[in-house]
């Protein structure tokens, strides 16, 4: 019965009057129809208003110019205070207009609400003091409890009240590798010895651990999803830190479960896959069925396009360096990276985190730039020349 009214280009859909009068007259069977289908009835956002330009890129439906915003753009930090989560948000929307406002937070939030407290130190940055590497540190897990969570439903529903259409808003988490080495090695390392060494000698456990990450960080994406995300990025950040063999066997099948779920319960969804260092493992995360693949700044543009393909979007990956230049050079930069792009399913961004000390002149130079675009004319979704600027 779901493919009644569900569909998963976001170009149709089933009438939700009608739906809601379905449900009414299947009676009991009702509530387990909308159980399984709570988000796509209950708020499916692509029905009630326009899709953002960010949303349409990352489906890859024709847009006019290429949707722009910048990783860590509201900083990153955990903060359990609604208003001050949603004030630093929109800092950057209100300054800028960007496409994209994603939340303020971090990949490490979600942590507590299912058993793994950790402390912010100002020199070590975030600190567990009880890591888990054996069987009995496993059991202190439980499933991840979201009423622990409800200052990032709070300021998502807020940030979309604000934003409305004219941009979307974004969530956010870690990937299970990638939270994984935190709560292993007990923060942050440059050497990951400890969890790389589990893989060979305690390799169930890490499975396990995996497998609990997996779930949890499952259950988040789909509650920022109902609190109002329009696209959801996964940032694997330290998948790069694996070689491509060591990625398919513990990294990529956790994310394949994840976008797999999520896919069932939130198919209007774009997902967006990041991982830092990741020129060696394009054509693998393209396997893992997400929407969007970043580019980091290491990835010549117009080879990852080549690489990827024209069915699958792509988000980058101007070098946060660039931001430091001239503006004229950041113009062409942006140009270059475009065009490499094409004009259909291309996310502008830069290919890792906004630096500290970034001028303020050049950010608004890059949202600039990129509203300047004007795609008219195009063949198969690739741009003819350099894309056309109007003054």
């Amino acid at each position: 019965m779901e493919s009644l009214f569900l569909t998963s280009s976001g170009t149709s859909s089933f009438p939700l009057a009608l739906l809601l009068l379905l449900l009414e007259l299947c009676g009991s069977s009702a509530s387990i129809i909308y159980a399984r289908l709570r988000i796509c009835v209950a708020f499916d956002s692509s029905r009630l208003e326009a899709d953002p330009l960010l949303v349409k890129a990352a489906r890859g439906e024709p847009v006019n110019r290429p949707p722009a915003w910048m990783m860590r753009q509201a900083g990153r930090e955990r903060s359990e205070t609604t208003d001050l989560i949603v004030q630093i948000s929109l800092q950057p929307w209100e300054a800028f207009r960007p496409d994209g406002v994603i939340i303020f937070s971090d990949i490490l939030t979600p942590l507590p609400a299912f058993g793994v407290p950790f402390d912010i130190e100002e020199v070590r940055g975030p600190v567990i003091q009880s890591p888990i590497r054996s069987e009995e540190d496993l059991k202190k897990l439980h499933p991840i409890d979201l009423e622990k969570l409800h200052f990032v439903g709070e300021s998502l529903r807020i940030l979309r009240k604000q934003v409305g259409d004219q941009a979307a808003v974004l969530g956010f988490v870690g990937a299970p590798w990638t939270i994984a080495t935190y709560i292993v090695e007990g923060g942050t390392t440059r050497t990951y010895t400890t969890i790389k060494s589990m893989c060979h000698t305690a390799p169930d456990l890490l499975r396990s651990l995996l497998s609990h990450l997996t779930k949890a960080i499952t259950e988040y994406i789909v509650f920022q999803v109902e609190s109002g995300a329009h696209c959801i990025q996964i940032f694997d950040s330290w998948g790069g830190q694996l070689p491509p063999n060591m990625w398919d066997q513990w990294s990529k099948p956790y994310i394949n479960e994840i976008v797999r779920v999520v896919k069932q319960r939130c198919p209007q969804t774009p997902l967006v896959l990041y991982i830092n260092g990741n020129g060696g493992l394009l054509e693998r995360m393209r396997g893992t069925g997400v929407d969007v693949i970043g580019l980091d700044w290491t990835v010549d543009m117009a080879d990852g396009r080549k690489r990827l393909g024209n069915d699958i979007s792509i988000q980058g990956n101007v070098d946060p360096a660039y931001l430091f230049s001239p503006l004229p050079a950041i113009t062409n930069e942006i140009e270059r990276v475009v065009k490499c792009a094409g004009t259909k399913g291309h996310i502008l961004n830069l290919g890792h985190g906004v630096l500290v000390g970034t001028p303020e002149d050049a950010v608004a130079h890059f949202f600039d730039v990129a509203r300047s675009f004007n795609f008219d004319s195009q063949v198969d979704g690739h741009a003819v020349g350099a894309p056309n600027l109007v003054a």
